[in-house]
């Protein structure tokens, strides 16, 4: 369950629920094809939705008008 960062303000930084979905899954996905079955390296409770939201709520990842 995804609780930090929390979902109120993921949606406040995207500004759309949909939007916000599309774009974690879509990291998300990324990240899992990058890495394949080795997610030892970012330890054992990695999980790629949680990884990518907290990118999203950092800035790191960022929605472009492609996206």
């Amino acid at each position: 369950m995804l609780v930090d960062p929390p979902i109120d303000k993921l949606v406040e930084k995207i500004g759309c629920k949909y939007a916000l979905v599309c774009l974690v899954t879509k990291r998300a996905r990324e990240l899992q094809q990058k890495l394949g079955d080795d997610t030892s390296s970012m330890g054992p409770d990695f999980n790629p939705i949680s990884y990518a939201a907290k990118e999203v709520y950092n800035g790191t990842v960022e929605m472009s008008e492609e996206d």
